[in-house]
């Protein structure tokens, strides 16, 4: 299995995301495939369905097949290597299946950030440390529903936070919609990569579904998403957001 090689961090820390090809052999590609058609096969879209299709489950205590599929693959061996070495990834208890389906020429107008709304019980944001996509549709075609991310926005989102406070993550009526804070976004770029890569994000890198120019009836884009907690981070998410490389090596 690929492992993440000190330029991987290097790129992970200054752009704020890397992408790992080949993590997934053929049969666990077809494995994820077979997974998310049965998935939305029990749950489909509408017939004449364009463009963002999400389905959310939940792991719960018996478990689910996208968390088996998740430790099968190796995601956190494989996400924790970015992490210091003192910290260790938690399970995640819930996925994202995300299908872009064509024809959907919608370039995004601007990034969000994860989990601000709604708000936990206690006020807190959604934080987590590391976001995984795992692809399970080729997307080294750009404008195929390929993830659009602004590189660095990691780090100037951590400092707007560290200079309001981390509390001002809760404060979406200051930020442009999306929701995303007013900084310098700079140049978008669309994540790029063959089915078996696996991307990794900061959470606060700015990001946002892409358009997929293809034609009706031609692939739909396939990503299975995880949201990764480094141990301990509920316990210092103000530190992680303001300090953005806090928890990574």
């Amino acid at each position: 299995m690929p492992g993440i090689t000190k330029q991987a961090r290097a790129a992970f820390r200054e752009q704020g995301y890397v992408v790992i090809p080949g993590v997934l052999d053929d049969a666990l590609l077809a494995a994820g495939r077979e997974l998310a058609a049965a998935m939305l096969a029990a749950q489909p879209p509408e017939p004449d369905h364009a463009g963002p299709y999400f389905l959310w489950p939940r792991f719960g205590e018996t478990g689910h097949q996208l968390l088996d599929f998740y430790l099968d693959a190796g995601i956190g061996r494989l996400a924790a290597g970015l992490l210091r070495p003192d910290l260790d990834l938690q399970e995640p208890d819930f996925a994202q299946l995300a299908v872009t389906i064509p024809p959907w020429p919608h370039r995004p107008g601007g990034p969000h950030v994860d989990g601000l709304t709604p708000l936990a019980p206690d006020g807190r944001p959604g934080t987590f440390s590391l976001l995984a996509g795992v692809w399970l549709s080729d997307q080294d075609e750009r404008d195929r529903g390929n993830l659009w991310v602004w590189p660095g926005t990691h780090l100037r989102f951590g400092s707007y936070l560290a200079e309001r406070g981390a509390d001002a993550l809760t404060r979406v009526e200051e930020m442009n919609n999306g929701p995303y804070p007013k900084i310098g976004l700079g140049e978008p770029t669309q994540a790029v990569g063959s089915a078996g890569s696996v991307l990794l994000a900061h959470y606060l890198l700015a990001h946002n579904i892409g358009d997929h120019d293809g034609p009706a009836g031609s692939g739909t884009r396939q990503t299975v998403y995880y949201r990764l907690h480094a141990t301990g981070h509920q316990d210092r998410w103000r530190e992680a957001v303001t300090s953005p490389l806090l928890e990574f090596a």
